[in-house]
């Protein structure tokens, strides 16, 4: 568990430097948009969001998630687009809302909306899905890895476990490779215990 918790933990630092870097994407293009532009609140807003998007997918995908399976990454770009595109709406839905429906249109009012309380909730189901869905095979758990054996990572074989032997029944090595049958103690040898063997012993000596 305290494994997994440093994993998190410094995911969610590198997904947060690479968040706060489209953070300062998405406000720039944002006012540039506005300001020099003079493009409308929510088209600005849009695509402010889409630049900070390919933004994060570089840095995520190169740095975050470095180690997610490079054989996915039409699949893993088609899930990143379609999520992002949920945060998008998430976004600037926040945006409309707050200018239109709450005719809140001062510069700051709208960059409250939009990069503070849209984009923070957007980031929250961001992180949620990119760990989940788009980057998933770089997030499992070691634990889940299937480990090799010693010999097997040194790359020679175990030896195989001996035959056991029957106890009654066929036994191999007769002649021209035929299976002889295994001999049954016989009935007529006397068996002694170690005290009476002993004694004899002593009989014998004496």
């Amino acid at each position: 568990m305290r494994a997994r918790l440093a994993r998190l933990a410094r995911e969610l630092a590198k997904f947060g430097t690479v968040g706060a870097f489209g953070f300062l994407v998405n406000v720039a293009v944002f006012n540039l948009c506005i300001r020099t532009l003079e493009l409308a609140t929510v088209r600005s807003g849009v695509i402010a969001t889409a630049a900070a998007i390919c933004t994060n997918y570089l840095g995520n995908r190169y740095w975050t998630y470095r180690g997610a399976d490079k054989s996915r990454v039409r699949r893993e770009l088609s899930l990143f687009l379609c999520f992002s595109g949920i945060g998008l709406v998430i976004e600037n839905g926040v945006l409309a809302f707050s200018h239109y429906g709450l005719d809140l249109t001062s510069p700051l009012a709208d960059n409250l909306a939009k990069n503070v309380v849209g984009l923070g909730v957007a980031t929250v189901f961001r992180f949620w899905s990119y760990r989940s869905w788009v980057f998933r095979y770089a997030v499992e758990s070691p634990a889940e890895t299937p480990v090799e054996s010693p010999a097997a990572a040194a790359g020679t074989a175990e030896p195989p476990a001996p035959e056991p032997q029957p106890a009654g029944g066929m036994l191999p090595g007769g002649p021209a490779g035929r299976r002889v049958p295994a001999q049954a103690p016989s009935a007529g040898v006397l068996r002694f215990t170690a005290e009476e063997e002993g004694e004899h012993r002593r009989e014998l000596l004496q």
